[in-house]
């Protein structure tokens, strides 16, 4: 009986999460065409991007972690329901998103000239910043197509988004090649790097047009028309959702952030370094964002058992989602190591990029499994509503204790990139541990408070 529970369950998350895997990888997958496509034009570009995307990506998910609000919060009251709550989450969550994106947009575009400030080469910081104010542009609509992904990820319904996401990621390479390259017969210059930047940002204001009309018009969300509607707006809920979003938008900054002053530090290191760490955070990413498909499935179907009041099931369901990530992480982390040499060449001709790159990798590895249920459980203690104590233990694991560690390693033993990356992984073995082990606690104390009623 147990079995055939836990294969009930292997296979409810699985449909649930595989979409949501496939979406958060076109995600990445946008910026892996541009790296690979970029990197052809040497180490320079490469670097430039690298160095741009250690903002971009600081304040994607800072949005993307904003925009997580509404769903663990739709999935309650899908338990309980209510399609006229979780209308009215959508319409409110809009706002909030929208006007993230705009705020981030601008403040990069105040700000960037910092990047001269830090200790970059020049030559390197010169490239990323036009780079950087385009792809930032590109967030706005990122943050429309989130609040409507989010929603109906909310719902259980996750393979509208995958859709979308695919058919914008292969807009995304056709208008990378035309843009990076040119293209004498359409009369197009070669724009190089900024070339990348545009094809984003076409890409993903079709990607935001697409599921909203995918929401609008879709016969399974007719109920929630009114979360299309102007006004009557409730501080309340607004409250809510930022009670929500905006910790998480910070455990993503602190865990992402993390990784953008690793890039700094390699930065301090050289041009050559730079860019074997980005070919590296690159592949990891790419698992991490495929990954953060079961922590999406756990917020739902923890958010969702939660409305229904059944902790027993939610337990379950958690735990199943935590087996699944040991077991796709253990399968990248061979991936990782065994083709540390090879890998790198997607990127770059350049041999002592690519054997630097392959050193990092196998520490990319080593993390893999720690990196799987740390998401996993953040996504499963969002579903609780539980997101400001982890926040403040994500800050202490990373900047207290991974980062000097890393810098020590690093600067104080000489081992280069590697130490730093050394430093990342006791980061993500901390957090880990510590989330994995929040949950359990809840979950048994709300156990515990169901069996008193």
């Amino acid at each position: 009986m147990k079995k055939k529970l836990f294969i009930g369950h292997l296979k409810k998350n699985f449909l649930l999460a595989y979409p949501v895997m496939l979406s958060q990888l076109g995600h990445m997958m946008v910026n892996v065409a541009d790296s690979m496509m970029v990197g052809r034009l040497g180490a320079l570009p490469l670097a430039g991007a690298s160095l741009a995307m250690v903002v971009f990506n600081l304040l994607l998910m800072f949005g993307i972690g904003v925009s997580y609000a509404i769903t663990p919060l739709v999935a309650a009251a899908d338990g309980e329901k209510d399609t006229e709550k979780s209308s009215s989450y959508l319409k409110h969550a809009l706002v909030i998103n929208v006007i993230t994106g705009i705020i981030l947009f601008i403040g990069v575009k105040l700000g960037s000239s910092v990047l001269y400030h830090i200790n970059q080469p020049p030559e390197v910081v010169k490239i990323s910043i036009p780079y950087l104010n385009i792809i930032m542009l590109s967030l706005i609509p990122l943050m429309v197509f989130q609040t409507f992904r989010q929603f109906a990820e909310g719902l259980s319904f996750t393979k509208q988004a995958m859709i979308v996401v695919i058919g914008s990621n292969l807009a995304n390479v056709g208008l990378n090649y035309l843009f990076i390259y040119g293209s004498d017969s359409l009369n197009i210059p070669m724009m190089g790097l900024n070339g990348a930047g545009w094809a984003s940002f076409i890409a993903r204001v079709i990607l935001a047009l697409w599921m909203v009309l995918y929401i609008y018009k879709g016969r399974a969300f007719q109920a929630y028309r009114s979360g299309f509607s102007l006004g009557d707006y409730s501080r309340k809920i607004f409250k809510k959702l930022l009670s929500i979003g905006l910790p998480a938008g910070f455990q993503f900054v602190f865990e992402v952030g993390a990784f953008g002053f690793a890039v700094i530090m390699i930065g301090w290191i050289g041009t050559k370094q730079l860019a074997a760490h980005q070919i590296a955070i690159n592949l990891a990413a790419v698992s991490y964002m495929m990954v953060s498909g079961l922590s999406a499935a756990a917020t739902i179907r923890v958010g969702n058992q939660l409305g229904k009041k059944n902790i027993g099931t939610l337990k379950i369901a958690a735990s199943t989602l935590f087996i699944m990530a040991v077991m796709f992480m253990s399968a990248t982390a061979l991936t990782f190591i065994i083709g540390r040499y090879w890998l790198p060449t997607l990127y770059i001709n350049d041999a002592e990029v690519i054997e630097l790159a392959s050193s990092l990798l196998i520490i990319a590895g080593l993390f893999q499994i720690s990196d799987g249920i740390q998401v996993v459980s953040l996504g499963a203690l969002r579903g609780l509503e539980d997101v400001k104590t982890p926040t403040i233990l994500t800050f202490i694991a990373y900047w207290v204790l991974a980062l000097p560690i890393g810098y020590y390693l690093a600067f104080h033993m000489d081992m280069g990139a590697q130490g730093v990356w050394y430093g990342l992984l006791i980061g993500l073995s901390l957090v880990a541990s510590i989330m994995i082990t929040r949950f359990y606690i809840l979950t048994r104390k709300l156990s515990a408070r169901q069996n008193l009623k």
